[in-house]
């Protein structure tokens, strides 16, 4: 079947576009909604799945959302490629989008049988090899539905663009979580399959509607390397790096600020909300911000000075700084153990929005105007890669400062040496510890239950209990301060003569810890026990899905009598931990600004369309 290969020359909105957007809707429900619960999911849920697998800790949750997050956009990379030398937009974002709803299944499917950890695994691959014949091709289809009696509507265009994106990641990031939370992750995964599922067959109901852009074949290579095509690679470029940086910042959203509203007064507007929905204040803002943007906020600076997309970009870096600077003042007031409302962090949705604005939009926008008309997929990916930059520097991160926990990677070791039936009974394997020799000071031991390491006994444990036991008799509504804490330890030490230390973590979490027997703080060797204070009026443990879980395995947890409790640990913490953590990120985004300014005064623009 042959389809218009050229744009109509019309001067209002291509007849393709409402199938694109409502495709687009769709979608972006799909994976927003799955990406809103995945930190989540690793730290709470993962290792129930199966009833054998091992908690993560939130260091490594966050960099494996990131690892994932970034490839997810390195593969359009590739499928840019495919799409402007073979295949053409269409029918790479068509049939990619069949492998898309394969990954959702393989998520939906976790804790049915095998590995569950496998299952993610395939799942979220999957996701990324479907999301590279996507993200860089949708935009760009996008643009190739305008000729020159009706370019001047793109701006506008990729405003709605982004508008359906927001529109159906907001209802999305409001029901999945609350769907992991009363019904559990088949139901929590399965439903955005569903909605991917629909959107693949709207785009396919729309392709007599669209304007099909061949594949350019070897002309691809010859615009590539010619002299417009190597200038307008090495302008973008730099451009692109600038715009990892501000990835690397805003996709946290979505891991450690989820992770940070665990730790805040969710009680809002009268509604108490889940952590992770917290996340749809952002594509309200923006279904928000871009009519506002566009017809006040602009025209406004305009008059103050001429408003150029790269100045745009600029002043959403500096609103990007403004948003961190506000979640390392958050974080400063939770690590010194008060609880701030939730409403603070809507107040840094708020900044980080407008900056997502200018630099988001703006940047899709420019990308594709400054790129000339063979190479529209590739400068597209090339965009996407910035996303891929950011999230991987975050991963990176986040696997630098995580500590192994040395209980658990011995723990590992152990089993292999274990009877067959180890997973069937109860039973205490005593770990060798720093030295390497079971039977010496050092020795760890841990409990393991049906073939998972329940708890962990830590050497020379009775000097941290009798710790415990003073900070939680002092607390009364509140953990003690840090001050408070470390006058109540005094002059107390473990085994090797390392003298312990309290730090209060937030308003229900306290750490007391000791180098360790290697003498060396930050380590996987660090021992030490956390003390969470329980709330006296809990939900019952049948009322969420993760509650009956525990229950069908055996674990639901009891809080102690006295309302604490208590979890030893050998390693497993943060080189970089609380305000710290935000805090570096801000100051690497004020710098990245202090560069950017040169280079877009520097800068000059070229602009490519379609004939």
């Amino acid at each position: 079947m042959s389809h218009r290969t050229t744009p109509l020359e019309i001067e209002g909105m291509p007849p393709g576009i409402p199938y694109i957007i409502g495709n687009e809707a769709a979608e972006r429900f799909s994976f927003y909604g799955m990406r809103s619960i995945l930190v989540v999911f690793m730290v709470q849920y993962l290792h129930l799945m199966d009833g054998s697998g091992q908690a993560i800790s939130k260091n490594e949750a966050v960099a494996n959302y990131h690892e994932f997050a970034g490839w997810v956009y390195f593969t359009p990379f590739l499928g840019a490629l495919l799409a402007d030398i073979f295949l053409g937009k269409y029918r790479t974002i068509l049939w990619l989008s069949m492998v898309y709803c394969l990954g959702h299944a393989a998520l939906a499917c976790m804790g049915t049988s095998g590995n569950s950890p496998q299952w993610l695994l395939v799942g979220l691959v999957l996701i990324c090899i479907g999301s590279g014949g996507i993200k860089p091709c949708v935009s760009a289809h996008v643009g190739d539905q305008f000729g020159k009696s009706n370019h001047h509507l793109i701006p506008g265009i990729y405003h709605w663009f982004y508008f359906s994106i927001n529109f159906g990641a907001f209802f999305s990031t409001l029901l999945t979580p609350w769907l992991l939370h009363q019904y559990g992750p088949h139901w929590a995964f399965g439903v955005p399959g569903v909605l991917m599922a629909l959107a693949t067959f709207m785009f396919w109901l729309g392709r007599k509607r669209f304007v099909h852009i061949p594949p350019s074949g070897s002309r691809f290579f010859k615009e590539m390397f010619s002299r417009d095509g190597m200038v307008a690679l090495g302008k973008l470029i730099p451009l692109f790096t600038f715009i990892a940086v501000f990835w690397s910042l805003y996709d946290q959203t979505g891991s450690s600020w989820v992770l940070q509203a665990e730790q805040m007064d969710l009680t809002f507007l009268g509604v108490t909300w889940l952590e992770s929905q917290i996340q749809a204040v952002n594509p309200v803002l923006v279904l928000i911000y871009i009519p506002l943007f566009t017809f006040f906020v602009y025209p406004w600076l305009d008059r103050i000075f001429p408003l150029t997309p790269l100045r745009k970009i600029g002043l959403g870096l500096l609103l990007m700084t403004a948003s961190f600077a506000l979640s390392t003042l958050i974080q400063t007031w939770i690590d010194a153990g008060q609880r701030p409302s939730i409403g603070w962090q809507v107040l840094a949705f708020a900044i980080i929005t407008a900056s997502e604005i200018m630099v988001s939009i703006v940047g899709l926008e420019f990308a594709y105007t400054q790129s000339p008309r063979a190479m529209k997929s590739l400068i597209m990916s090339l965009f996407l890669l910035a996303v891929w930059g950011g999230n991987k520097f975050t991963a990176a991160v986040n696997h630098f400062i995580a500590i192994p926990s040395a209980g658990e990677v011995q723990f590992a070791a152990a089993t292999a040496q274990l009877p067959p039936d180890w997973r069937t009974s109860p039973r205490n394997v005593t770990l060798p510890g720093h030295d390497g020799v079971t039977g010496t000071l050092d020795d760890l031991v841990a409990r393991c239950r049906q073939g998972r390491l329940e708890a962990l006994e830590i050497p020379g444990r009775s000097v941290f209990l009798a710790a415990a036991e003073k900070i939680e008799v002092a607390s009364g509504k509140a953990l003690p301060s840090n001050p408070e804490g470390r006058k109540l330890l005094g002059e107390a030490k473990d085994l090797w003569g390392n003298p312990l230390v309290y730090q209060l973590i937030d308003s229900t979490h306290a750490k007391i810890s000791s180098a360790g027997p290697d003498r060396t703080s930050q380590t996987q060797w660090d021992t030490g026990l956390m003390i969470e204070k329980v709330a006296s009026e809990t939900v019952p443990a049948g009322a969420t899905w993760l509650g009956r879980r525990k229950e069908e395995l055996g674990i639901a947890e009891q809080p102690s009598a006295a309302g604490f409790e208590r979890t030893e640990f050998s390693g497993g913490q943060s080189k970089l931990e609380g305000a710290a953590y935000f805090s570096f990120f801000t100051w690497l985004v004020f710098a990245t600004l202090l560069i950017y300014v040169p280079f877009a005064c520097f800068y000059r623009p070229k602009g490519y369309l379609h004939d």
